[in-house]
């Protein structure tokens, strides 16, 4: 029996239906690094959330590549493991965190606790 549209067999929603958590809109500086290639990119955080951020970067890595980044903003810095889970080619990349050190998790939760209010 063939799938039908909207069917079972169908593809799944994209990323953004998915999201377990909410995402905010952040604006703020990021310096991402590939240790893979020693690739270093600066861009802009335009949303996050507890799990990972959207990059806006004319130039993204590829899907799967593991990058350590550093948020920065007026209430100070986030640093993180992140893998690139997808990618709109000339506009950005989302993000997943990976391994998120403790004291970091308080920084980002102190953030996302002031983007919500």
């Amino acid at each position: 029996m063939g799938g039908i549209p909207g069917g079972p067999q169908s593809p799944g929603p994209p990323y953004r239906e998915k999201r377990e958590v909410p995402r905010f809109s952040l604006i703020a500086d990021v310096a991402l690094t590939e240790p893979a290639t020693g690739t270093r990119i600066s861009g802009r955080i335009s949303e996050i959330s507890r799990k990972g951020c959207y990059i806006d970067v004319l130039n993204p890595l590829p899907v799967g590549s593991s990058i350590n980044l550093k948020v920065s903003r007026d209430q100070g810095e986030f640093t993180t493991n992140g893998k690139i889970i997808y990618v709109q080619p000339g506009m950005g990349m989302g993000v997943a965190f990976v391994d998120v050190p403790p004291a970091q998790l308080n920084t980002l939760d102190a953030w996302l606790k002031e983007l919500s209010s």
